[in-house]
């Protein structure tokens, strides 16, 4: 039995600012981010199986990082629930905007991690989350590996 690996890529766009940051990205600002996800496994080999021959179908993997990620970071702020923009953030929620608090710093870093527990958690058992890649610029991006954690 083949062991396989299928990606899915997601974009969404999410402002931030890093608290205590030295350089620009301490101020708020954005990011169109690129997600991709990949996942590992067997195809599915029972012939009765509506989905034989996938790994998991690229809608289910679709519902899940979106009900997770995109839905929940596409047009947000994110913000580190520490920080003293902490009175910037009430000011947007109250004026209807979404803001995320995070329990980190939103680096691509940190977010990545955030993702992969995220996604993690909501993969049927005989698969498996291989690989993220959170690009925020055209040059930047964030890997995590299961391999490597």
């Amino acid at each position: 039995m083949s062991i396989i690996r299928i990606t899915k890529q997601f974009n969404f766009e999410t402002g931030h600012a890093l608290y205590g940051y030295d350089g620009k990205c301490k101020n708020v600002h954005g990011h169109s981010y690129k997600l991709s996800v990949t996942v590992i496994g067997s195809p599915i080999t029972d012939t009765n199986n509506v989905k034989l021959g996938m790994v998991i179908d690229f809608s289910d993997l679709k519902k899940i990082v979106k009900e997770e990620i995109v839905n929940q970071f596409d047009h947000a702020t994110v913000f580190n629930k520490n920080t003293p923009h902490i009175e910037l953030a009430k000011e947007l929620k109250q004026r209807g905007h979404n803001v995320i608090l995070a329990d980190y710093q939103p680096t691509s870093e940190n977010m990545v991690i955030d993702f992969a527990e995220k996604i993690s958690a909501r993969l049927p058992n005989h698969i498996k989350l291989y690989a993220l890649r959170l690009q925020e610029t055209e040059t930047s991006f964030a890997e995590w590996y299961a391999s490597d954690n």
